[in-house]
């Protein structure tokens, strides 16, 4: 039956979540109406967004030799990706980054940190180095699963949001990781939130999942309610065992429609199209930007991407404007 989107759009008006038919119908919608759609998803993205678009950058602090088999990452156990292997870098790195960040206005310095598990010491010398950076710019920080005690030391360094994505669909999960479970990602988010972080929580799609694997994930999104959902599009990455993937389901309308109900699921929420944007989104950035406000420059952990100075130029060019804070 197809789906009304008047209907959809005054639910997330209304805050009120979509049922799972009604996520449904969005994969559903036929290419001749994906305009139409997507006009009704803007005016929910204009009314809680306003026009603007925020612009993040991410530093890959500790890269690689991580214990887990997460199949998409190049940093994992299980890869043999050809990437750069560092401890912590230096504190001039980052504090190199974060004038970037403040000189080109951006909105966030995102800084990944590879590893699900760490000893105190890197803690307590990664919060040394966010203490010397006294950055302008807010800080949010990927770093796998921190204890409450290192979560406190991270909060009172000055990191304002911690990211953690649940990756996919709960059902889905275990043919992506075994090391550990979808239900330590959705308690560490628990135990972050209480220690009074911000959340950004999203996923990875393309990696042989289900729609209804994608829907799942994305009402779990919900629930969480993350400061930010960022949605990644796989980019499989030589060395991983996701290097011969198919991605031939990535079309640009089919990765609209995932941010499209991202969108309506998350009325209020910033939704962030981070990696994969610059490969299957290329020339459609103008749709995109009608449900996303949010969005990555200058390259994701071990793959690159548009620079910041391009990145503001795609967004003005799409009629919208870089909202620096």
């Amino acid at each position: 039956m197809p789906v009304n989107f008047a209907i959809l759009r005054d639910k997330a008006f209304a805050d009120e979540p979509l049922s799972r038919a009604e996520c449904q119908g969005i994969f559903q919608c036929p290419p001749e109406q994906l305009e139409e759609l997507s006009q009704y998803v803007y005016e929910v993205r204009r009314r809680y967004k306003g026009n603007g678009v925020s612009v993040q950058i991410l530093t890959n602090a500790k890269s690689g030799n991580c214990d887990q088999n997460c199949a998409y990452c190049a940093q994992s156990a299980v890869s043999s990706a050809k990437i750069d292997k560092y401890p912590l870098v230096p504190f001039e790195i980052l504090g190199n980054n974060a004038s970037i960040a403040s000189e080109k206005k951006v909105n966030r310095h995102c800084i990944g940190l590879s590893g699900m598990r760490f000893r105190d010491d890197p803690i307590d010398a990664f919060c040394d180095h966010i203490r010397r950076l006294d950055s302008k710019t807010p800080i949010c920080c990927s770093i796998g699963f921190v204890t409450r005690s290192q979560a406190v030391k991270l909060k009172e360094a000055g990191i304002t949001r911690i990211n953690h994505n649940l990756n996919t669909g709960r059902n889905f999960y275990p043919k992506i990781c075994t090391t550990h479970t979808y239900d330590e990602r959705l308690a560490n988010i628990e135990m972050l939130r209480s220690v009074g972080f911000e959340i950004c929580c999203g996923g990875i799609v393309g990696m042989g999942e289900s729609d209804d694997d994608v829907i799942d994930m994305l009402l779990d999104v919900r629930r969480i309610a993350p400061e930010c959902v960022p949605i990644n599009f796989l980019i499989p990455i030589s060395g991983t065992p996701l290097e011969a993937s198919d991605t031939q389901k990535l079309t640009p309308e089919y990765c609209l429609k995932v941010l499209m109900l991202a969108r309506l699921l998350n009325p209020k929420t910033d939704v962030r199209c981070a990696a994969g944007r610059e490969l299957y989104l290329r020339d459609h950035h103008a749709l995109m930007f009608r449900a996303v406000n949010s969005i990555f420059a200058a390259g994701y952990l071990t793959t690159s991407g548009d620079g910041i100075g391009e990145t503001i130029q795609i967004i003005e060019e799409c009629g919208f404007k870089h909202d620096p804070k």
